[in-house]
């Protein structure tokens, strides 16, 4: 990881009406920086905010006060350079694996020899070589969501933004996906920006966890991670310097999530 930042956050905060008049302060005064390459995880109590941040990053939301730049320029609408991976799937049912995986190509104008070439490579990378006629209904939970990843990954966004991606998925599949975000993340090192509740995966995928306290939140701690990869997400805690890493981060964390929020591993 080297440059200057791509995506940075400074002194953003973020307030909403609230249901009883005025407004209500979820986001205070944040800042950090992501360099080209950085893989970022946000760990933080239900409800701190995590989201609103993808959203202010994505463009779909404005800070009330302070600045999200990318690539150098302010973030001041929809934000369609950067890549937006949600919770679900979302392909599109009436499409087949490879014309979803195509599809932002096609927005681009990517010439139909090319769409084919890089689809089937990303396909492949991901392991779903052979399924590309299926439908979406046709294809497994954690096929649809490597369908999604790679869906964004294809047309080379610079940033993506990545919210609980593997949340809804059983502890096995998840793990595979881990795996699978880690293959193709060391083939293209995207920047990413990863809201996760699982403090555990959190550490064993990113280069730095961001921890976030509760509203209106602010960052209690940055923490970098010195886990050496490649990464073994099967056997996490077997890995040099995950536990100790683990633990540093939980004591910090802990007083955040005893009031009732709770964080996974």
């Amino acid at each position: 990881m080297s440059g200057q930042a791509v995506l940075e956050f400074r002194e953003v905060s973020k307030a909403f009406p609230a249901p009883a008049g005025g407004a209500r302060l979820i986001v205070d005064k944040l800042s950090f920086a992501l360099r080209p390459g950085q893989f970022t995880a946000i760990v933080g109590p239900s409800g701190c905010g995590k989201t609103t941040l993808l959203h202010l990053a994505a463009g779909l939301a404005l800070p009330s006060t302070g600045e999200v730049r990318h690539a150098g320029a302010r973030v001041a609408d929809v934000n369609t350079r950067i890549g937006y991976i949600t919770q679900q799937a979302n392909l599109f049912p009436w499409f087949t694996l490879r014309q979803n995986v195509e599809f932002p190509l096609l927005l681009r104008g990517v010439a139909p020899d090319e769409r084919r070439e890089r689809s089937g490579r990303f396909m492949t990378l991901a392991g779903l070589s052979g399924f590309e006629d299926h439908y979406p209904h046709q294809l497994s939970g954690g096929m649809q969501k490597r369908g999604a990843i790679i869906r964004t990954l294809v047309y080379a966004p610079d940033v993506v933004l990545m919210d609980e991606p593997f949340g809804a998925l059983d502890a096995q599949t998840r793990m595979v996906m881990q795996n699978e975000l880690l293959a193709l993340w060391q083939q293209q090192r995207t920047t990413i920006l990863f809201v996760t509740h699982d403090l555990a995966e959190a550490v064993a995928l990113a280069d730095n966890v961001i921890l976030l306290g509760k509203q209106p939140t602010r960052i209690k701690a940055d923490f970098a991670i010195d886990v050496p990869r490649p990464r073994n997400v099967f056997e996490p805690f077997r890995m040099p310097g995950f536990v100790e890493t683990y633990e540093r981060i939980w004591a910090t964390f802990k007083s955040e999530v005893a009031s009732g929020a709770a964080v996974a591993g």
